[in-house]
């Protein structure tokens, strides 16, 4: 008897659908060491689709980046809660003018140093005594759940770190929430995500922003 005989066997579909899965992957990682490409650019670190990550496309993490930078003004703070692709692209402007820092669960970020702070919206003042309470021009926040529990966690953490602007992006079907928790009105601009989601996503604002 084959000691083999006992070892589940992929079916040749299955093991040529691999096999395409490891070229088309290897392929991305070649493009993007011929590219160059800075441990910044958006989607250097893949998404995580078990913690709901879900990256911006590039030119909504532009848009959004050069919203915070216009809206932090010079010399501005600028905190990313749960939008690490607004984050990396801020960070790839290099812009000198403001500084960021990036708040989320995910342990992958933190080698982005010392601009990385751990965040678990289930203890959502769970934070470390650098951030001091107001000390941000403009929070940009995307909550990683449509729920409103989810919502109203992280709107504390806005709320405390924030020195009154607020640019959050979320569902849709969460505007009405959005407005009770944060103050915030739905903006004309629509956020795109590099893969089309489901669920038709928003930018809410509580003041005179450029995405009208």
């Amino acid at each position: 008897m084959d000691d083999d005989d006992d070892i589940p066997q992929l079916s040749s579909q299955a093991l040529a659908a691999l096999q395409e899965f490891y070229l088309e992957q290897e392929q991305r990682e070649g493009t993007k060491t011929s590219q160059g490409s800075s441990q910044y650019s958006v989607g250097s670190i893949e998404e995580n689709w078990q913690l709901s990550q879900f990256w911006y496309s590039e030119e909504t993490a532009s848009c959004l980046a050069n919203e915070a930078i216009a809206a932090a003004g010079k010399d501005g703070k600028i905190a990313c809660i749960s939008a690490p692709s607004v984050y990396q692209k801020l960070k790839e402007r290099e812009d000198p003018s403001v500084s960021v820092c990036i708040l989320e669960y995910d342990r992958r970020f933190s080698v982005y140093g010392e601009e990385f702070v751990f965040y678990d919206y289930n203890n959502p003042l769970s934070l470390p005594e650098s951030l001091l309470p107001h000390s941000f021009d403009i929070v940009v926040a995307d909550p990683p759940y449509l729920s409103e529990e989810c919502l109203e966690k992280t709107a504390e953490t806005i709320k405390y770190l924030t020195k009154g602007k607020i640019l959050l992006c979320t569902g849709a079907v969460m505007e009405e929430q959005a407005a009770k928790h944060l103050g915030v009105k739905m903006c004309k601009f629509i956020p795109r995500h590099s893969r089309n989601l489901a669920n038709e996503f928003r930018c809410y604002v509580n003041y005179v922003s450029g995405l009208d």
